[in-house]
């Protein structure tokens, strides 16, 4: 009997060695990942610090605004010197929407140094709200791309008129954001990119 009970204390004791020298291992692989050379954890930081810097933009532009002429208008001296990392390099009077009447029209680039990236706004305004109402109409309907966005406009609660954005028909990769606030309207194009930021922050 003592010779059967002391080959199992010897078969239980391998056993035990058997478990304790696996759970070694494991705990030894487990070290090596995480703790010692870190690979596996500075990989998932790596590429969530990558994600980051891919995402994140610039908030401040990095190039100067043009000042606006002595004898600029209220309607032109409203508009930007900046809109993000967009700083506005241009404003002129111009007749894009001559057709429409308006009392004042003007166009503007904003620009973050990178030509590719400049966003070109007409800006006019009328003397009430329905002729402006027309005019954003009739371009409302010329824009034939994808829609990206659409809704209304308010100011402090009340609407003031309507915006869409939408991809160019001819360059999926180029948009059109369109917007009217009361008696005045804006049209932002550009990258898909671009004026996807910049119309979102545009303060009028």
């Amino acid at each position: 009997m003592s010779n059967t009970r002391s080959s199992a204390q010897h078969g239980h004791g391998k056993l035990i060695a058997v478990i304790i020298a696996a759970a070694l291992v494991v705990v030894l692989a487990l070290l090596s990942a995480f703790v010692w050379p870190g690979w596996a954890l500075n990989k998932n930081a790596t590429g969530t610090q990558n994600s980051a810097q891919q995402t994140a933009e610039p908030t401040t532009p990095s190039i100067k605004a043009t000042a606006l002429p002595d004898n600029a208008t209220e309607l032109l001296k409203a508009m930007p010197d900046s809109v993000l990392n967009y700083a506005r390099t241009k404003a002129d009077a111009s007749t894009t929407w001559n057709s429409a009447t308006p009392l004042e029209e003007y166009t503007l680039t904003y620009s973050t140094g990178k030509k590719a990236a400049d966003v070109t706004l007409v800006v006019a305004q009328w003397s009430t709200s329905d002729p402006a109402k027309t005019q954003y109409d009739a371009l409302a309907k010329n824009l034939t791309g994808k829609s990206i966005a659409s809704g209304a406009v308010k100011v402090q609660g009340d609407t003031t008129g309507d915006y869409v954005v939408k991809t160019d028909s001819g360059d999926a990769k180029k948009a059109t954001a369109l917007w009217r606030n009361d008696t005045v309207v804006f049209q932002a194009t550009g990258s898909k990119a671009a004026v996807q930021r910049f119309y979102q922050k545009f303060p009028l």
